[in-house]
């Protein structure tokens, strides 16, 4: 899936922090591998070994962490900030004033509240996304482009909480005791929205979808994709050099909006097999239904959440309701107390939700190998994946647990080198869905 900010913000409305990191749960960053279709060429023997993590590398994986460290915190300070200074009271009277009905008032507390922790939080963003991943040689990206990538995520994101967040507040209004749950209901046509508009409305803002350059290549994609029961799809072609050197492929949309992606990054530095094997791994998510799986994974996370915050709220009202300047959740001030609890919550069962992303991503590397039966170009493109992008292929349980959406490179090696059905004459898990009903080889 894309990796884009629709699938975060529906992931978790009201929380700002990227604690539980599960935006990549809607987005499959590349697992890679190699050749396809029935006439693929043979390719050498033997395990592929999985390469020691360089120093760069071990470094990049160290600071990152202390990286997420500090994103939890700040996800659960800024916040609190807001609430016990009073200032989320303090914008909601000017926002009355502005306003003064009900939903202008909100659209202006809203864009205020979010103008001002952007602010914020605009140094430690430049720090993260832009001053570290070039120290690291991971990006080609100016400041300019930098910045202005920015201020359109700032756009989309002023838009899209303009337009939706009426919803939960008015469900506080109306049904204080059940709008948690009303909330976590309408989030599905929410997400499923998101997901048919942002390939076409969203990720174009940011960067260049173009036709594949190479015509080979894309008709083997397409050929790929007819074995794999995909049709009607098309194939872009991203200009993604121009930020990072981090590679990607994935398949996005539903409906009308389904599409191929590949960035241009990926073509560049992967082998004809190994991209093929990318895109079979990438399709298998399409096919085997990760995408309204993961939908019913985030409801329900959304759900647990919300409801865990409505259970909670009170105490924190009853309490300190003198000191934030409100006594009612359905107040637009208590944004920040819905956001602080909704980070604390969501980061306590983001394990659950990473695990049932690993579990994804490892079905999807399985479809990838069965469609190709190509193990070796498969684990080399892993192996190319991790010193690309700086991995470090087995980073530990906690690492794991808290932050991984895909299971450690080092195991997806290790699942390509050993994972040979075919082999024994038995036909694979997922062989009955490709459409000639025939094996690669």
């Amino acid at each position: 899936m894309s990796p884009s900010l629709a699938p975060v913000l529906a992931l978790l409305l009201f929380a700002q922090a990227p604690a539980a990191a599960p935006a990549r749960a809607v987005q499959h960053p590349v697992s890679t591998a190699a050749a396809a279709g029935p006439a693929a060429t043979p390719t050498p023997a033997g395990p592929v070994a999985i390469p020691e993590p360089t120093e760069k590398a071990l470094r990049y994986h160290r600071t990152g962490n202390v990286v997420w460290l500090v994103d939890v915190a700040l996800g659960l300070l800024i916040p609190a900030i807001f609430l016990f200074t009073g200032f989320s009271a303090r914008l909601r009277d000017l926002a009355a004033r502005v306003g003064r009905r009900w939903f202008p008032t909100l659209v202006v507390y809203f864009l205020l509240f979010t103008l001002v922790t952007w602010v914020i939080g605009l140094p430690w963003a430049y720090y993260t996304e832009f001053a570290r991943q070039h120290a690291y040689g991971l990006s080609n990206q100016t400041f300019l482009k930098w910045f202005t990538d920015g201020l359109k995520g700032l756009a989309v994101g002023l838009v899209m909480g303009a337009l939706f967040l009426w919803v939960p507040f008015l469900l506080l209004k109306k049904s204080p005791g059940r709008w948690w749950l009303y909330t976590s209901i309408l989030m599905i046509p929410f997400i499923v929205l998101m997901l048919l508009v942002t390939p076409v409305w969203i990720e174009p803002l940011f960067n260049k979808f173009g036709p594949m350059q190479d015509k080979t290549l894309e008709t083997d994609i397409l050929a790929l994709a007819a074995r794999a029961g995909i049709e009607g799809g098309r194939v872009y072609e991203v200009d993604k050099s121009v930020d990072t050197k981090a590679v990607n492929a994935y398949v996005t949309g539903v409906g009308q909006t389904k599409r191929i992606v590949l960035w241009d990054t990926i073509i560049a530095r992967l082998s004809k097999p190994e991209l093929l094997f990318v895109m079979g791994h990438e399709m298998g998510h399409y096919v085997l239904g990760h995408v309204w799986k993961t939908i019913v994974a985030l409801s329900l996370l959304i759900l647990v959440t919300l409801y865990l915050a409505h259970r909670t709220a009170g105490y924190f009202l009853s309490r300190f309701g003198a000191r934030f300047g409100f006594r009612q959740l359905s107040d637009f001030a208590a944004l920040p107390l819905l956001i602080l609890l909704s980070n604390v919550f969501s980061l306590a069962v983001s394990p659950a939700l990473l695990a049932w992303s690993r579990h994804q991503e490892h079905e999807a590397d399985r479809f990838g190998l069965e469609i190709t039966h190509d193990n070796h170009d498969a684990a080399t493109a892993f192996v190319k994946l991790q010193e690309e992008n700086l991995g470090v292929p087995r980073p530990g349980l906690l690492y794991k647990l808290w932050r991984s959406s895909h299971p450690p490179i080092g195991e997806r090696i290790d699942f390509c080198n050993e994972y040979r059905p075919w082999e024994r004459g038995e036909p694979g898990v997922y062989a009955p869905l490709f459409k000639d009903g025939r094996s690669p080889r």
